[in-house]
């Protein structure tokens, strides 16, 4: 990651350091020098030829991380909205999925990237289990590098079983020509344990421990990996701190506390997790167990693509579950356990722990990579004021309000618009591709797929239609 040539300084801003002491200035300046924070204070000293950036009436904070986006998926942009996790599965893993070629994966990830740099997402994991081939994984790491942003490729491949592409010297070849020495922020291994008994993954994960890399494991999603899959993990020692597990939705008690026990965390994909049916989103139950959280956004072939959505669905769901189990009791919430300042720092140092890189990013402290956003929209009526600055960022603010954007020292977004990218070119591609899949397909094939049959139903009794229902006397008029 190179930085630009000039220091930066942000001045007068609010600034949101998310450092140990969640230290919050007001009317603060950061000041960059190279791909670093120099310094970080009020009424700083600008150096000779730096570019100064007026962050008054905005919020500067740490560049958001996102630990799980099947970025390749990007240029279905929405198409899934009205799935449920058994038609993304039979979509993408059964049926289709495998139309993919490494172009149509470039696309994605070429897409997903640029968004993701544009929302102040600056370190993103790219969850990628659509590379079917060493083509396919080339083309991955391509589009990854061609983008101003800090990227976590995350190898994955749902057309085989891991223990066939992890063992594959195709692997072990891109790994050498890819990773190592490369320009990728980190590399992760992800794939999936089913809980068959025989616990075939096993070669995976030995894989992984010989490559020194992390694993990243889709855990506790209904109806395909639970319990039986976190104990054969414990039970074979695969469990560590570096090890996210994505959802973790549905586990027992006992999966938790293994969790916790070997320092593991997890990565809570809300807007996913409510929707989908993987599960109620477990961040009430990692709060019980302390057990560590990251955020993360899943696929645009659904969901939005930056985190203001992940933060505020998050407080949502497990504001929610809270009030609804107090009342199931007959009881009350009077105050609310997770605060904004929670799921910021989720969304910030969370990730960076997750990923093993607290020390050099999610914060704004000196020494630090300068990964920096800064919101601040002055033709906006909802950027002042700003009185509650976690609850701003965390309900009040979106992605057209990322103003600024650092990564590495190196302004990749200023005023409100995107630096050194070309738009027009992913669109191109992007078009490319789904011209390329709505012609395999056929229409007919496309549109059904993106308009799932709605299973029939019979209203029942229904106070709430506009029926002849008398709600006083509990049944029909006549």
């Amino acid at each position: 990651m190179s930085a630009t040539d000039r220091p930066v300084l942000l001045r007068n801003g609010l600034v949101l350091t998310m450092d140990d002491a969640h230290t919050v200035l007001p009317r603060a300046d950061v000041l960059v020098v190279g791909d670093r924070i120099a310094e970080v204070g009020t009424g700083l000293t600008a150096p000779e030829g730096a570019l100064e950036i007026d962050a008054t009436g905005g919020i500067v904070m740490p560049g958001m991380v996102d630990t799980h986006r099947h970025m390749w998926q990007t240029a279905m942009r929405g198409y899934g909205a009205d799935w449920t996790l058994t038609q993304y599965f039979v979509w993408y893993y059964l049926e289709s999925g495998r139309l993919f070629r490494p172009e149509d994966v470039y696309a994605g990830n070429l897409l997903a990237a640029i968004e993701a740099v544009d929302a102040g997402v600056t370190t993103t994991v790219d969850w990628s289990h659509g590379l079917q081939t060493p083509d396919h994984a080339d083309a991955a790491v391509d589009a990854l590098e061609a983008v101003p942003g800090r990227f976590v490729l995350a190898y994955g491949n749902i057309q085989q079983g891991p223990w066939e592409w992890a063992t594959s010297p195709e692997f072990r070849d891109f790994h050498r020509r890819r990773v190592d020495g490369g320009r990728l922020a980190g590399f992760q291994m992800a794939f999936d344990v089913t809980g068959d008994p025989t616990f075939p993954e096993k070669a995976a994960f030995e894989v992984a421990r010989d490559l020194g890399v992390a694993v990243t494991t889709h855990a506790g999603v209904w109806g395909a990996t639970n319990d039986d899959g976190i104990r054969l993990m414990h039970e074979h020692g695969f469990m560590t701190p570096s090890t996210v597990y994505v959802h973790a939705a549905t586990l027992t008690h006992d999966s938790y506390n293994r969790i916790a026990a070997t320092g593991g965390s997890v990565s809570v994909s809300t807007e996913s997790e409510q929707s989908a049916g993987q599960g109620y989103p477990p961040t009430w139950q990692l709060r019980h167990h302390d057990i560590p959280v990251s955020l993360s956004m899943d696929t645009s072939v659904w969901w939005s693509g930056d985190l203001f959505s992940a933060m505020r669905t998050t407080l949502g769901a497990d504001r929610s579950r809270e009030h609804l189990e107090a009342h199931a009791k007959q009881d009350t919430i009077t105050h609310c356990h997770l605060r904004a300042e929670q799921v910021v720092e989720w969304a910030t140092r969370g990730g960076a722990r997750a990923l093993g890189m607290d020390s050099s990013i999610g914060a704004l402290t000196p020494g630090r990579q300068a990964d920096i956003v800064l919101l601040k929209n002055d033709a906006s009526p909802v950027m002042f004021p700003i009185l509650h600055p976690y609850g701003h960022v965390a309900f009040q603010a979106q992605r057209g309000d990322v103003h600024t954007v650092l990564v590495g020292g190196r302004v990749v977004k200023r005023d409100g618009r995107l630096v050194g990218v070309d738009l027009a070119a992913a669109r191109a591609r992007v078009e490319a591709t789904v011209a390329h899949l709505r012609d395999t397909l056929g229409e007919e094939a496309w549109q059904r797929g993106m308009n799932p049959d709605i299973p029939e139903t019979k209203i029942l009794e229904n106070p709430y239609q506009y029926t002849e229902w008398d709600a006083g006397s509990a049944q029909w008029k006549h």
